[in-house]
């Protein structure tokens, strides 16, 4: 249509090069008058813009009228409730409150370790002796004092009872056997520090003194590391302004980027307090060890389920526009004489939560409203469009 008004409007703008108040061009070039050729180019451009004008009052006019005129080309999607769960996404690292350094109590050799990395071994289990020092036959020796103490003050409570002795005798007695009871205990309990257990069930991930280390009670000195990957969680940061939403007992999905896995879960507790220097709190989230293949400060990226909507209208992002008022906006389809043909109009609407590439709408569409997806950038209210849906 166009290209047949340009021509149209060239030929007219020719015809009337033939003729006017200031004669033909080719006289008009011939005179080299300058007053005269720019005389001549005004009233050629005049002749133009009118012929311009009548052309597109003519094309329109065609348009309205012409049924077979080409219009903007869309689809549409219909408008649907359905269930919308949205998620925030944070990030954290795996960890356990079972993943300890064991230390030894008492200064000495190691006379020999019982266990190798990678056992897994019960609480209690012993993991390692050291030599006591003599501390074994001291206490073989205080147990016979306590013996013979303990002979000394039946004996003497048998005449006490029959009322035979004095009673200091009973006294100085009892006191010696019970003094020695106690030194024999004190004693068990130094010993029974030569002895490494496990201070829970678990696995030994690294045996770091060898046997026949001399090792001493304090920092730097571990010999092993045991940890439990039973009860391990992630512990993320969440802001504060999502304190009313994310509560315990929430769903979360958790995955895993090195594993390629992902694991759906519950927050187990949140936390009551709020850090200051980043106005967040704490969430904990256990997770399983799938086999050994989730370990302590394992990448994960946590999405918690924070609101949820069951009767929600989702709509692309893609298709939503902005006014100058800050007004969002889509475009509908008012259903014309044909399935195929509509008239866009424009529906002020008010979004809600996104989630990935869709976004939740408030209000101004209603379930089963149709509304332009593809061209919906190109179209214009109360525009003619053709639908071609599936085609």
């Amino acid at each position: 249509m166009k290209k047949l008004s340009y021509i149209i409007l060239s030929a007219l703008v020719l015809a009337s090069c033939g003729g006017g108040s200031n004669g033909s061009i080719e006289s008009v070039l011939a005179s080299k008058d300058i007053a005269a050729l720019r005389a001549k180019q005004a009233e050629i451009s005049g002749q133009q813009r009118s012929l311009e004008k009548q052309l597109h009052s003519l094309d329109s006019a065609i348009a309205q009228l012409d049924d077979n005129a080409k219009l903007p080309l869309v689809t549409t999607i219909e408008a649907k409730t359905e269930k919308f769960d949205h998620y925030l996404e944070l990030q954290g690292n795996v960890t356990t409150k079972q993943n300890v350094l064991v230390y030894p109590e008492i200064a000495g050799t190691m006379n020999r370790v019982y266990v190798k990395e990678g056992q897994k071994v019960s609480k209690g289990q012993i993991l390692a002796s050291i030599d006591d020092g003599g501390l074994s036959s001291q206490l073989a020796q205080a147990k016979t004092q306590a013996a013979l103490a303990k002979t000394t003050f039946d004996r003497q409570k048998r005449l006490w009872d029959q009322n035979i002795g004095s009673e200091i005798q009973y006294l100085e007695a009892k006191t010696a056997y019970e003094a020695q009871e106690s030194m024999v205990k004190q004693m068990q309990s130094q010993v029974a520090k030569s002895t490494i257990r496990a201070p829970f069930s678990g696995i030994v991930d690294d045996v770091i003194k060898d046997q026949g280390t001399v090792v001493a009670p304090g920092q730097g000195s571990e010999v092993f590391r045991i940890v439990n990957l039973s009860n391990m969680y992630i512990k993320v940061e969440v802001p504060e302004s999502h304190l009313p939403n994310v509560t315990p007992g929430k769903n979360v999905h958790v995955y895993f980027p090195v594993l390629g896995d992902s694991v759906t879960t519950k927050i187990r507790q949140t936390g009551n307090f709020i850090n200051p220097g980043n106005r967040s709190f704490t969430a904990e989230i256990p997770v399983p060890s799938y086999d050994g293949k989730v370990k302590p400060n394992l990448t994960a990226k946590v999405m918690i389920n924070d609101y949820t909507n069951e009767n929600a209208i989702l709509i692309p992002q893609s298709i939503v526009s902005e006014n100058a008022a800050g007004e969002q906006y889509v475009y509908l389809v008012d259903a014309g004489a044909s399935a195929s043909e509509a008239v866009a109009k424009k529906a002020i609407i008010e979004t809600g939560k996104t989630q990935g590439d869709y976004v939740e709408v408030i209000t101004g569409i209603n379930s089963g409203d149709g509304i332009i997806d593809e061209g919906a950038r190109s179209v214009k209210e109360g525009q003619k469009v053709r639908i071609k849906n599936g085609e």
